[in-house]
């Protein structure tokens, strides 16, 4: 594993207010399936050449969790998404980057700004291509889905040995009615089931954060034990077990 930089930075919680986090950061270089694996698997994230994992001494509200697809059973109302949406079209391809992507990046975060009160960066291609395009190697994916030929959502992910791993997804808000992202994750967890993936990585559940509470929703998963280095064993558990 080629690790270009090691480090560790603390700064405001990016999940919840009035905390501060810290963040440990590897920047790697020419990473393989196999080993950016063993990094989700004991809590890392990806963002382009960045793997990060929070390491706060103080909190554990970040916890990584994934989804048991083996032991995933459609709702009534999960198979209503899926119909509603089977007009769009879909593409799976290497992730890319146009103006296309950039507006819509740019015009769901807008809408975020407005009903989450997220943080707001106008995006750059630079600073685009180096979280979502940069060093997706022989694992990284985007799914496009088009409606009348306009791209109306991106779901970045990387596909690994035993699951997939969700990366970041976007989507346009005028498309709030196809319940877009519930629809993405739906074919994710198809996907791995028809190519024999046992598990969907969703990063991370934090209770009290609306942005990412709402994976617990997603049973049957499970959670990682505390936080192994790559040299140790890690223990993923199921809390209804």
């Amino acid at each position: 594993m080629n690790i270009l930089k090691e480090f560790t930075l603390d700064d405001k919680c990016s999940y919840l207010d009035n905390k501060e986090q810290t963040t440990h950061y590897k920047i790697i270089n020419d990473c393989s399936t196999l080993q950016c694996q063993e990094l989700i698997e004991r809590g890392y994230r990806r963002f382009g050449k960045m793997y990060f994992r929070p390491t706060c001494a103080t909190c554990i509200e970040c916890q990584s969790i994934k989804i048991d697809v083996d032991n995933f059973k459609f709702s009534k109302s999960q198979r209503r998404v899926i119909k509603k949406a089977q007009h769009l079209e879909s593409y799976i391809q290497r992730p890319s980057m146009s103006q296309e992507h950039l507006e819509l990046f740019e015009k769901y975060h807008l809408y975020m700004k407005d009903k989450r009160s997220w943080e707001h960066t106008p995006v750059t291609p630079r600073s685009y291509y180096s979280s979502f395009v940069d060093a997706h190697n022989e694992f990284g994916y985007e799914i496009l889905y088009y409606e009348n030929d306009k791209l109306i959502a991106v779901d970045l992910v990387d596909i690994l040995e035993d699951g997939v791993s969700s990366i970041y997804f976007y989507y346009d808000p005028d498309y709030t009615h196809l319940s877009l992202g519930k629809l993405s994750l739906y074919n994710q967890i198809t996907f791995a089931q028809k190519s024999n993936k046992r598990w969907i990585y969703l990063g991370y559940y934090v209770e009290d954060c609306p942005s990412l509470s709402y994976k617990a929703q997603y049973k049957p998963y499970y959670t990682l034990e505390g936080q192994p280095e790559l040299d140790q064993e890690y223990v993923w558990y199921n809390l209804d077990s």
